[in-house]
């Protein structure tokens, strides 16, 4: 019953709900920890505590729904939540993939959206490798690379300290201290002064930022060789090929920087609004252009 309210929610809510409305309620909505958080419009916040009662009924350990108006904002990537049932808070502990995230989703960014691309990234690093995390919130990917491969050590950077303080205990409560590195600061400014050619692989998981900051990923590479795992949106019609479109910008990005390079592997992890995707492409930079 659980997932069929969360991919149907609006059938659920009929009868409970104008019609008039009702077309206006997204279907799908985010579970994180005990925490629900169902995507707010206008005509749909004024039933924001019904829609919230009708999940709290089906997901009984959700002890808290927030709705989310807006979209995520600013360099922290925060979400703007209102409190429509349950238990006022907005922290809690997620589990996934046999590990544990404790999150302020108030000070934090975090997406459970993710999980299948975090385990799928943590089974392609090798032994020994050094990784870094240009963007790693609370660290989700970090910790799951830690938990579920050899890697020597993932270095993880995030701009926001309240991230941070929250990665700080969740390495802790994962024991994974001393392999995953936490480090406060602009991933930029990180790699200029720490971090030029020393690793075998970069996650890029911002795709605001991504492109800007593909050239300091390159950098970070060994001998301007290694893995890139490079995340975007895109805009793409029916009739379009949005993968295509993607490949197409960073192809244009790499080639300007005189690099050679290879897409081993790319999908769309999600779609994030009307003909707008969430696109991964694994790069393989094989070094400078001969």
């Amino acid at each position: 019953m659980g997932w069929k309210l969360k991919r149907w929610l609006r059938k659920f809510l009929q009868g409970l709900l104008p019609n008039e409305d009702l077309e206006f309620v997204y279907n799908s909505y985010d579970l994180v920890g005990d925490i629900a958080i169902i995507h707010l419009n206008e005509r749909a916040e004024k039933h924001g505590k019904i829609i919230a009662e009708a999940i709290m009924k089906v997901h009984k350990n959700i002890k808290t729904v927030l709705g989310q108006i807006g979209g995520v904002q600013g360099d922290f990537r925060l979400r703007r939540l209102k409190h429509l049932a349950g238990e006022n808070k907005t922290a809690t502990v997620h589990k996934e993939s046999g590990c544990l995230f404790s999150v302020d989703l108030n000070t934090c960014y975090f997406s459970p959206r993710l999980f299948y691309e975090r385990l799928r990234i943590a089974r392609l690093v090798r032994d020994g490798e050094l990784v870094l995390n240009m963007f790693a919130g609370v660290g989700c990917f970090s910790i799951i690379i830690a938990k579920h491969s050899r890697a020597a050590k993932i270095y993880s950077v995030d701009i926001n300290p309240d991230a941070v303080r929250f990665m700080c205990e969740n390495i802790r409560l994962n024991g994974v201290y001393g392999r995953v590195i936490p480090i406060m600061g602009d991933a930029k400014e990180v790699i200029e002064q720490s971090f030029c050619q020393k690793v075998d692989r970069v996650v890029m998981p911002l795709p605001e930022k991504a492109l800007k900051y593909l050239p300091y990923a390159i950098s970070a590479l060994k001998n301007g060789c290694g893995w890139i795992h490079y995340y975007d949106f895109e805009h793409a019609y029916k009739n379009e090929d949005v993968i295509k479109k993607v490949k197409e910008k960073v192809s244009h990005r790499l080639s300007s920087l005189g690099v050679e390079f290879e897409f081993s592997f790319s999908r769309i992890v999600r779609s994030t609004g009307p003909n707008w995707y969430q696109v991964v492409l694994d790069i393989l930079i094989k070094g400078k252009q001969v």
